[in-house]
């Protein structure tokens, strides 16, 4: 899959959670999802345990908390979503600070932003302990199909490429005076994303001939195969276990 990727969302360093295999961590955080996920909203308490067993995981792999809670902003839209549901939803209403909102859409919002949000951090912790290439080795390691793998494998290749193209065509039009300010100039916008589309396909065709006329025959070769020890498995197991036992209290008590 070749040389590594480098992502923003990346720290390198040599924490037990750097070290451990990627297949591994992409396991731990899949498993503690479904869990998270599994939960009855009714117990509140439960989300603010994985919210410590997240805040552990980023102590072991030395993530600072304002790394991890910067990169949360992704979730805005849905906290947006979430906050309209107390005003939309239907059922037994009530009054918090002097407004009318609905039980169920209360409840909704909270199970929205909880889940998601926790969902999010799990995310944000396995990215930037763990390099794309890596990532992408830990999904063929996985069963992912090979044919998804190598789509994932160019988009990380080629997505800087065309991010450039699209700067230098910004460029390009600036140059020449023009200066996107209102509806009117939409079909300038729509022409640079046609001609962008164009010259990425016109490059995807250049690239696969090169690699069919150096033997590509559907699957790329793997350079290093990546394995993992019992202790291993059982470190990463560590997680979603404890989630799992959190989860069950959840809905027994």
């Amino acid at each position: 899959m070749g040389a590594g990727h480098a992502h923003r969302l990346y720290r390198a360093g040599d924490s037990p959670v750097h070290l451990l295999p990627p297949h591994c961590k992409l396991a731990a955080v899949f498993c503690f999802v479904l869990v998270v996920v599994s939960t009855p909203r009714e117990a509140v308490w439960a989300f603010g345990l994985y919210a410590l067993l997240l805040a552990a995981v980023a102590a072991a792999a030395r993530v600072p908390a304002g790394f991890v809670l910067r990169r949360l902003v992704i979730e805005v839209p849905f906290v947006a979503f979430a906050l309209l549901l107390p005003f939309v939803a239907q059922g037994e209403r009530t009054e918090v600070l002097g407004l009318s909102v609905s039980v169920s859409g209360l409840w909704g919002a909270w199970n929205v932003l909880a889940k998601g949000t926790l969902g999010v951090a799990a995310s944000v912790l396995l990215a930037s302990t763990t390099e794309l290439r890596s990532l992408l080795l830990g999904l063929q390691r996985l069963g992912l199909p090979p044919l998804l793998v190598q789509i994932a494998s160019f988009m990380v290749r080629y997505g800087d490429l065309v991010t450039d193209e699209l700067r230098r065509m910004s460029v390009a039009r600036r140059s020449r005076g023009f200066e996107a300010r209102g509806i009117r100039h939409w079909g300038v916008l729509a022409k640079t994303a046609g001609a962008l589309f164009i010259r990425s396909y016109e490059r995807g065709e250049r690239v696969h001939l090169a690699m069919v006329s150096r033997g590509y025959a559907g699957t790329m070769p793997v350079i290093d195969e990546v394995t993992a020890t019992r202790s291993q498995w059982a470190y990463a197991a560590a997680l979603p276990a404890a989630a799992l036992a959190v989860c069950l209290m959840g809905w027994t008590l």
